[in-house]
């Protein structure tokens, strides 16, 4: 069996998704387009929707969403993903949810719970209570186990999600130091505007060693304001990200998607935009997961060395499909894709 070429590392969590009736929104307070962190009060909710909804599971969390999303446009066994979860039942219903989509896991086991995500639908809106947990128990020593490293080894490329450096940074910069040192392609996503807003640090400290950044508009806006660039234009923020010092003679590549507009593309110092495909709105079933879907789609063009465009293909398309779809889950029919 050949080693999984690309090696993804952030925070599992179970999502658990249903359609729901607007009472149950109003009994937790939750608003219809909330995406907040569990507290106390939220905490019965989770098997309150196993017992009264017609519950979906996902392995969920950006990353894992994202590897799932590489694996359904790649040959068998070319994605790894590591992460923390529990010794629960919940994590043999994300392992199986993994390995239904072809995702291998080597996740640590913790004594926590493992996380989850309750994923509310009204319509055509979702309501996202995360419980962490274990997703935020993750520690160097795993990755270090000779079974878990053999798989960094072994890979070329590697997908760090920026929810990550809220985590283990140290597991993030020892990758970041494993591909540079190995001449291998280290890409990371930015995530959400609090990353870039409340953990620079650990993101200076990597950027360095970024061969290729993700993210969306607002998360450019937010890393423009955290590094002084003083503009709110996506592209100017683009060759701003693209020129910061990098310990590589590579240039980075810089990818920025901005929801319905063009994606930004820069690379060596010259931005190309990239229209999306049109969608009706009629069609849009949930659009929950579409960043993740992208940069699935456009990683595995990259890692089996196709072109930029080619990748920005890819990521168009998976975002497409799973747009059309409840929760970023994909079709169990091969996919259509053509460049």
């Amino acid at each position: 069996m050949s080693s999984p070429i690309l090696f993804g590392i952030e925070n599992p969590l179970l999502d658990i998704s249903a359609v729901v009736k607007t009472e149950l929104l109003t009994k937790y307070n939750l608003k219809d387009n909330d995406a907040i962190l569990a507290e106390d009060v939220h905490k019965p909710l989770y098997d309150e929707l196993v017992k009264n909804y017609d519950v979906v599971y996902i392995a969920g969390g950006a990353a894992q969403n994202t590897l799932r999303g590489a694996q359904y446009l790649l040959p068998a066994n070319s994605t790894v993903y590591a992460g923390a979860v529990g010794k629960d039942s919940n994590c043999e219903i994300l392992k199986a949810a993994a390995k239904k989509d072809g995702l291998h896991t080597i996740y640590q086991l913790t004594d926590l719970p493992t996380g989850r995500c309750a994923v509310l639908i009204t319509g055509h809106h979702r309501c996202l209570v995360t419980d962490l947990q274990a997703a935020n128990a993750f520690s160097i020593d795993h990755l270090e186990k000779p079974e878990v490293w053999n798989f960094v080894e072994n890979a070329k490329f590697y997908y760090v999600g920026g929810y990550f450096l809220t985590v283990s940074p140290p597991s993030a910069m020892k990758i970041a130091k494993h591909s540079l040192d190995n001449n291998k392609t280290f890409s990371l996503n930015l995530s959400a505007p609090f990353v870039s807003q409340f953990f620079t640090q650990p993101l200076n400290e990597l950027m360095p060693y970024v061969d290729v950044l993700f993210g969306n508009e607002a998360e450019a806006e937010a890393f423009s304001v955290s590094q002084n660039f003083n503009t709110t234009d996506v592209k100017e923020i683009a060759l701003k990200a693209a020129a910061l010092p990098k310990l590589s003679s590579r240039p980075r590549l810089v990818v920025f998607t901005q929801g319905i507009h063009d994606t930004i593309v820069c690379y060596e110092g010259k931005i190309s935009t990239f229209p999306i495909i049109a969608i009706e709105q009629s069609k849009i079933v949930d659009t929950n997961g579409a960043g993740d879907a992208f940069c699935g789609g456009f990683l595995s063009q990259f890692v089996q060395g196709k072109s930029h465009e080619q990748s920005v293909a890819g990521g168009h398309y998976l975002a497409h499909v799973v747009i059309q779809r409840t929760g970023p889950s994909f079709p169990e029919t091969p996919h259509t894709f053509k460049f």
